[in-house]
């Protein structure tokens, strides 16, 4: 939403401004069009040729995350710590074989079966059940801070493959204007092979030639890095849950009391994103 907000906001800003200082918008929206073919045919060609049909897809995905914010909200998180919690309460109470059917088949699982969102994340579901699955085989003679480096090693791993469309957003805007100047040497090539021209049309030639200039900046640095800013934002507020899951499984593993199991949990959340404690305390009690 706040994405096509300001979409809206910066070209009424530009445009309408250049329009009110007494610029004549034709010119201008007569070269775009043959100016962006060139800037966005040369950004399109780069990206297909700096990447896979994996990271291409992982940018359309990025869009989507732009426009769409984050997809995980409060209540995704308190969720996530009542699944995980009760997940241990369960290997501490009953033993591995009981949590066993529950990590080896979770769209069966009674336990999952209460949080569908949750399930629909893979990578959430296979973190929870790979680092307990390793707890399971070893029969609870694992060191917390051995299952804490693998389940940070996992969250490396993911942020490394999740962050990437902001990076390529980042790596595109950064060219952007260079992409404008060839745009602009092509337009003035164009020009110099009119030169017989009057000045009338020269002009033209010129003005629709700085155009390129003007639009490869423009995309650059008012559109395209504000939304590798903004698709970083959302990624690094979707990886919070994951965290979550690693600290209550290791605070768990840890022996640690109710209470500070469930600071570890909210410790790593977004202030605007954080169950109330006595929300969580309350819901783990009854659990």
């Amino acid at each position: 939403m706040f994405a096509a907000i300001g979409l809206v906001v910066l070209l009424g800003m530009v445009f309408g401004g250049f329009a009110i200082t007494g610029g004549a918008l034709g010119p201008v929206l007569e070269a775009i069009p043959h100016e962006m073919l060139i800037i966005g045919g040369a950004a399109l060609g780069a990206i297909i040729a700096g990447n896979s049909m994996k990271e291409i897809k992982l940018l359309g995905g990025g869009f989507g995350k732009i426009f769409k914010g984050p997809k995980y909200k409060k209540q995704d998180f308190l969720d996530v710590i009542f699944l995980v919690s009760s997940l241990m309460k369960m290997l501490r109470t009953d033993g591995p074989v009981a949590v066993e059917p529950h990590i080896e088949d979770p769209k069966s699982s009674t336990i999952f079966a209460d949080y569908p969102r949750l399930l629909k994340d893979s990578t959430l579901v296979h973190l929870i059940c790979d680092t307990l699955r390793l707890v399971v085989v070893s029969s609870g003679t694992l060191d917390p801070h051995a299952v804490e480096e693998v389940m940070d090693n996992a969250l490396k791993t993911h942020h490394h493959d999740a962050i990437r469309p902001a990076d390529m957003l980042q790596n595109l805007a950064d060219a952007l204007p260079a992409l404008g100047i060839v745009a602009a040497v092509l337009g003035v090539v164009k020009t110099m092979g009119s030169i017989d021209k009057p000045p009338t049309i020269l002009g033209g030639m010129i003005g629709s030639a700085l155009v390129g200039t003007f639009m490869g900046v423009l995309l650059a640095y008012g559109i395209v890095a504000p939304f590798a800013g903004r698709c970083k934002q959302v990624i690094e507020s979707d990886d919070a849950i994951y965290h979550v899951v690693k600290q209550i499984i290791i605070a768990s593993l840890h022996g640690h009391p109710l209470p500070l199991v469930i600071e570890a949990a909210r410790s790593g959340i977004a202030h605007n994103l954080q169950p109330a404690f006595a929300d969580v305390f309350d819901g783990m009690r009854g659990r």
